[in-house]
């Protein structure tokens, strides 16, 4: 494995991080913030707990799940967009560097960002609310895992765009309302049985509900079914890359 030519992707999409600190990490915190303020003032106030958990608490987790596939797949959508814009991407294709390495090197940088957000938006949260974490070890699971795979599901999104407004039509129509549908500001036990039987259709909500559970110890969904959800996807994107760099899907055109 050629591990200078990973450093040398990874460090040059970690710069770029640094240079728009502001945009990258702050605005997540920010947003945050807001929404605890929002959501701690008007809906907090009706709802005082679920499950035992205060409100504040309970949406915690639905809220770095929300930052962290927001972020993971716009970081690495954009950092492999970006050079396939520029006609740089050919450069990369031509030097002696496999797809595992060029992929190594944008989703790991990616991946590294969106975790990091994650961490301070827990530690920013901690500011407003309690916080107790029951499985810490399956907590920093969760979190990998999905790092991981919605950074894999970006860097698709990035290949497959052919222009700016592609590259934010998945993120904007699709995951972002999905995030809000799957359980991030409530329990799907709080809704009428026919809308808790639609709900499960929604992948996101297996993701939340495996990440609430390694926090307060309850879930709307068993944890080896979130587990294995996010297997499956990971392992789907996975697949759909190794079929993009082997065939050249507009990365040779």
């Amino acid at each position: 494995m050629n591990l200078e030519a990973v450093k040398v992707i990874y460090r040059f999409e970690m710069l770029r991080t640094w240079n728009t600190l502001m945009q990258s990490v702050a605005s997540p915190v920010i947003s945050t913030s807001l929404y605890f303020i929002v959501f701690g003032a008007a809906i907090g106030s009706r709802i005082q707990e679920i499950d035992g958990v205060s409100y504040g608490a309970f949406i915690v987790p639905g809220l770095i799940m929300l930052s962290l596939l927001t972020q993971s797949i716009s970081n690495a959508s954009f950092g492999i967009f970006f050079p396939r814009f520029t006609g740089t991407i050919y450069e990369v294709l031509s030097a002696p560097v496999s797809p595992f390495e060029i992929v190594l090197g944008y989703v790991g940088a990616a991946a590294t960002k969106s975790l990091i957000i994650g961490l301070i938006i827990l530690a920013t949260a901690g500011l407003f609310v309690p916080l107790r974490v029951e499985h810490p070890l399956w907590m920093m699971v969760f979190l990998l895992l999905t790092c991981i795979s919605f950074s894999l599901f970006g860097f698709i999104i990035g290949i497959w765009a052919t222009n700016f407004e592609k590259l934010q039509l998945i993120p904007l129509l699709i995951i972002t309302p999905l995030v809000f549908l799957g359980g991030s500001f409530y329990s799907i036990s709080m809704l009428p049985p026919a809308w808790q039987t639609v709900t499960l259709f929604n992948p996101v909500v297996y993701l939340i509900s495996g990440f609430r559970w390694s926090f307060y110890g309850i879930s709307d969904v068993g944890v080896g079914v979130s587990v294995m959800m996010i297997v499956l996807f990971l392992s789907a994107c996975l697949a759909l890359v190794w079929w993009m760099f082997r065939t050249g899907y507009r990365l040779k055109q």
